[in-house]
């Protein structure tokens, strides 16, 4: 998968990446490649905590199969 993300200077000098398709998935980094590796994580971890939220609203029974598919 592939994301859109912004970067901005920080008034302390750190750089804040923001992925405005993933609401609250924010990090930051002392520079350009720092605070793009730290979103990076960042999304990863957004997507993973979501997909737990999902895994608990599953329903369960014999007519439902789960698969796990990876992007």
């Amino acid at each position: 998968m592939m994301f859109h993300v912004t970067l901005q200077p920080a008034e302390d000098g750190w750089i804040v990446a923001e992925c405005p398709a993933l609401p609250g998935c924010v990090s930051q980094g002392r520079d350009e490649k720092e605070a793009l590796e730290a979103v990076t994580e960042a999304i990863r971890a957004w997507l993973w905590a979501e997909d737990q939220k999902a895994l608990q609203t599953m329903p369960s029974g014999s007519d439902c199969t789960p698969f796990l598919v990876a992007v």
